[in-house]
């Protein structure tokens, strides 16, 4: 793996800001304008106003936000409202959080890690970026001068010995909690022992990483440093080489994946018996709801199938979900459609779903973006037609989400799955500690 190192990170002064609670937000890619009001009204300290700035009616430019977010972090500092830490440190970070009826727990630790580009050692994508997001965050980067969130990184470590060490150096100490708007508890312990740093970073050492979520803003931090050393060479130690990392083992038993949906719109009706005929040959089919509130039994199925290679379609046109199945039709089809990617890629439900079901057989290769929603209830809404935005859904698909293990190979194999082939919950917070870029 890359270097990693402890670092002097920026945290809230909470004798200023009261709650931390009110001051933490989720990444920026989910939060929509409802929740962003809703999260500017809790704190005018709230991190938002770094992370998203809201644009305003009189905003001269698109240029804006970024600044205005830039000059509310400058007083910030200044005033005192974000403190740096006495000493370097690596900060411990637990989430608990229930899910399906059960209390969990996440463990993990945050340190700066050395920026590789992707391909060129031991650092691996799993997804696709987008150049509009890589731009919005680059522009706020360059006029921050600093790492506001953290990207979600993973490493193998099948006995956990690594936060285990950690775990024993914040044992009974009490540590910062805050709540966020999904009633996630958020706890941090800086670590400034340089012992256990030390321990940390050679366990780290020769382990590969694997980008888990983030990977537009570590692809902005490699595009920052390339900008900074292209007009003046930067010292190995200098920070702009690294990136705020949060680093979770994939053998920590609180490490989730989530499914992602979708939801298609502006694409042709199709009735359930015109889905059979297209899919049938490659497919087995078999109808098994009736109308958006069969969706919970459907998934719940689905679930405890628990294959990659089973998927369910709905079509508005019939008001019926049907579960599909793939015959070795379709693993043939898929190896020839797929021909440059690898036999894990091309077993992906992910994979089979768009390159397969939607592009391939559906002749959907060019439909609009789909709207990607990760509980049944946002199924259900969007197929009713009270989900925000309110578009008109002809379809719509659930499948499983790629694995752990399926990161591990497929990014071993220098691959990138479609987008949204993975959702991990709970979303790490921004606001928690920042790591300055000078």
């Amino acid at each position: 793996m890359p270097e990693i190192q402890a670092f002097r990170g920026l945290r809230y002064n909470l004798a200023q800001v009261g709650a931390l609670s009110d001051c933490i937000a989720p990444p920026y890619d989910v939060v929509d304008s409802e929740l962003q009001e809703r999260l500017y009204g809790l704190s005018p300290f709230n991190f938002l106003r770094l992370e998203l700035n809201r644009r305003e009616p009189n905003d001269a430019d698109e240029n804006e936000v970024y600044q205005r977010a830039a000059k509310i972090y400058r007083s910030w500092k200044s005033e005192g409202v974000l403190q740096m830490e006495p000493d370097p440190a690596i900060y411990v970070y637990h989430q608990e959080f229930e899910l399906a009826g059960r209390m969990r727990v996440r463990r993990g630790f945050m340190a700066r890690v050395k920026l590789e580009r992707f391909g060129e050692g031991k650092i691996y994508p799993h997804e696709d970026t987008h150049a509009k997001a890589k731009d919005d965050r680059l522009r706020l980067t360059r006029a921050t001068q600093a790492n506001l969130s953290q990207i979600f990184g993973l490493y193998p470590d099948e006995d956990n010995e690594i936060q285990e060490v950690l775990e024993r150096k914040t044992a009974g100490v009490h540590g910062l909690e805050a709540t966020d708007h999904l009633n996630v508890l958020h706890r941090m312990w800086p670590v400034s022992d340089v012992k256990t740093i030390q321990q940390v970073m050679a366990l780290m050492a020769d382990r590969e990483m694997f980008v888990a979520d983030g990977h537009h803003r570590y692809e902005t931090a490699c595009n920052y440093r390339d900008e900074l050393s292209a007009r003046s060479p930067l010292h190995p130690s200098h920070p702009a080489n690294f990136v705020l990392t949060m680093l979770v083992s994939m053998s920590d038993p609180g490490l989730i994946v989530l499914p992602t949906h979708r939801l298609l719109h502006q694409v042709p009706a199709m009735t359930t018996e015109q889905l059979h005929a297209k899919l049938s040959p490659f497919f087995d089919c078999e109808l098994v709801g009736e109308g958006p509130e069969s969706t919970g039994a459907v998934w719940a199925e689905m679930a405890r199938l628990d294959e990659q290679l089973i998927m369910a379609i709905y079509s508005k046109a019939s008001n019926q979900w049907t579960r599909i199945s793939a015959k070795q039709e379709a693993a043939d089809r898929m190896a020839i459609l797929s021909q440059q990617y690898s036999a894990e890629w091309q077993e992906l439900g992910v994979a089979v779903l768009h390159r397969l079901v939607f592009d391939d057989l559906l002749g959907l290769a060019e439909m609009p973006k789909p709207t990607y929603v990760n509980s049944v209830r946002e199924v259900i809404d969007g197929l009713s037609g009270n989900l925000d935005g309110g578009l008109d859904y002809q379809l719509a698909a659930m499948v499983m989400p790629a694995t752990i293990e399926h990161i591990q190979s497929v990014s071993l194999n220098q691959e990138r799955m479609p987008a949204k082939s993975t959702y991990f919950y709970p979303k790490l917070v921004s606001g928690l500690v920042v790591h300055p870029l000078t």
